[in-house]
């Protein structure tokens, strides 16, 4: 049987290779792909031993993950259909691409805005219905009243989320007049300064709620967040309110809503994840998940998922991961080696002592963690034999060891 060091030896022994093994799932916007060098990276959905995968909504919980890979990239924001903790676990980086599919998002919640606010779909079905009539013209103008609705202008409209979606929907609404609170306890400091001055802020979700015409939500899912607008947040929404739902459909709970439609008690529900619980009900307007369908859009997730995955593979680099802390280092030495371990104390001198006792002299290292791991470049002056990188690997609480391609002169 072969141990668990050996196994993450030869995994080495894979990176020690000059041509990058890309794995791709779905289809991936070429611009993003064409940012892999053809002379180090060889590129195809059909690899074995692949050294990262690039995938969009392809479900992979159930397949198994190669002792090769190192990376997974999302061309896009979600990474439900990864399993996060298990990569974690094995050392594996799992980028997303926050923000790249942003504004094709936000045009979508306008346009669900604008759909809930004139009924344009119940207009749009009784021009087609009366479409072989000879008196169309005249029965559209003789009923055309009762389709009537409402501007945007002026009505009220509460950002759940400041994230990069959430910012821009907020934004959007001051532009198209309306008055515009936000609530997001956690908002970051780069998000605050994207916001414009003129959204209130909200410091509490009930009050959000209770208080306007359109309620938008744009919160990451997870455990926590499930059923996040549940059935006594419901019924706080202002009779005539509109729920529009661009996240995920697991944040709403769906049985309250359909029951606070059925009894009038809002306006309607907007959202980008049918289903047949909400096929056909009054009042719910179901979009089939267009939300990031733009080539523009693709085009930007493919772009920024392929220059983290790259950048990885090739220096160490890590930005935009969901499970990894964000991390980079100038080149400073032509030898450079990464180790991925567990968070606890004194790993990082086992590791320097093991490089120290081999002899080689470390020209610069940088380290940094996140919740339960550990990410750390080493900068050498002399390459490793592959014993001291076996010996790193065998250390207590080391998750990984990678050699990273050399850099010359």
């Amino acid at each position: 049987m072969v141990s668990a060091a050996h196994e993450k030896v030869h995994s080495l022994e894979n990176d020690r290779s000059s041509i990058f093994r890309i794995k791709t799932y779905n289809k991936i916007s070429s611009k993003g792909l064409s940012l892999f060098p053809l002379d180090h990276f060889e590129i195809s959905s059909d690899l074995l031993h692949p050294h990262a995968y690039i995938l969009r909504s392809q479900h992979i919980w159930d397949d198994p993950l190669p002792g090769t890979v190192m990376a997974i990239g999302r061309a896009g924001a979600g990474v439900n259909n990864i399993p996060v903790e298990l990569c974690t676990e094995k050392g594996i980086v799992v980028f997303n691409t926050p923000g790249a599919n942003a504004n094709a998002v936000k045009e979508l919640v306008i346009a669900g805005m604008l759909l809930a606010a004139r009924d344009i779909v119940g207009g749009i079905n009784y021009v087609n219905s009366i479409a072989a009539d000879p008196d169309m013209v005249a029965l559209v103008e003789a009923n055309k009243s009762r389709f009537k609705g409402y501007e945007l202008a002026g009505k009220r409209l509460g950002v759940i989320g400041l994230g990069a979606i959430g910012i821009q929907v907020a934004n959007a609404g001051l532009s198209l007049g309306m008055s515009v609170k936000g609530y997001d306890p956690f908002i970051s400091v780069d998000a605050a300064w994207e916001l414009s001055r003129d959204v209130e802020r909200s410091n509490s979700l009930e009050h959000l709620m209770r208080t306007s015409d359109f309620i938008s939500v744009h919160v990451p899912y997870n455990d926590k967040t499930r059923g996040f607008i549940h059935a006594d947040r419901i019924q706080m929404m202002a009779k005539g309110a509109v729920l529009l739902n661009f996240s995920r459909h697991e944040l709403v709970d769906e049985s309250a809503m359909i029951t606070a439609l059925q009894q009038n008690a809002i306006r309607s529900y907007v959202s980008d994840f049918p289903n047949p619980r909400l096929a056909g009900v009054p009042n719910v307007i179901s979009i089939p998940h267009l939300g990031a369908s733009t080539a523009e859009a693709e085009d930007n997730c493919a772009i920024m998922v392929s220059k983290n995955v790259r950048d990885f593979l090739i220096s160490g680099a890590i930005r935009h991961s969901v499970n990894f802390p964000s991390i980079y280092m100038d080149r400073s030495a032509p030898f450079r080696i990464a180790v991925v371990n567990k968070n606890v104390p004194k790993v990082i001198g086992k590791i320097t002592s093991v490089i120290a006792d081999a002899g080689a002299n470390i020209a610069e290292m940088a380290n940094k963690s996140r919740d339960n791991i550990a990410y750390t470049i080493i900068d050498l002056e002399t390459p490793v034999s592959d014993d001291t990188l076996g010996a790193l690997v065998n250390l207590d609480d080391v998750v990984r060891v990678r050699r990273l391609p050399t850099i010359e002169g």
